[in-house]
């Protein structure tokens, strides 16, 4: 777990503003995909997503105030796995949650979109709204 600071009430609204609309009827977190040609030496690009302008101010401030520097990348990817976990999750755990969720776009192209579609971003959000509750 984060031995960083925790986000302050401040950074929970930020992120919780979100919520409406990441998850608005219609929205895309992808507006379209690049890449993926086949090259005149028959190698090919990988494809990439262009993502919604919306979805990247979401992980920036992410990467903002939400980062664990020390967090376990398997252990966070099973908290948020788990519906449950998500529901009792301290705001240490959604920090490490939210820097699976940030950092995985490094490693994989479309992560976040997945994370979005998904719905574990709505459910850290949510988790977050309850939060935000507790601490006014």
């Amino acid at each position: 777990m984060s031995k960083t600071p925790l986000p302050n009430l401040q950074d929970i609204e930020k992120l919780t503003a979100f919520l409406p609309r990441l998850y608005a009827e219609g929205f895309s977190p992808v507006l379209s995909w690049g890449g993926g040609e086949k090259l005149k030496d028959d190698s090919f690009t990988l494809p990439y997503p262009n993502y919604n302008p919306l979805v990247e101010e979401f992980f920036e401030h992410v990467s903002s105030s939400w980062l664990d520097y020390e967090y376990n990348p398997e252990q966070a990817y099973q908290m948020l796995k788990d519906e449950q976990a998500v529901r009792t999750a301290s705001l240490a755990q959604i920090k490490t949650m939210l820097t699976f969720c940030v950092r995985g776009e490094r490693f994989s192209d479309g992560h976040w979109a997945a994370m979005i579609e998904k719905g574990y971003i709505r459910r850290l959000l949510e988790r977050l709204n309850e939060i935000k509750s507790e601490l006014k």
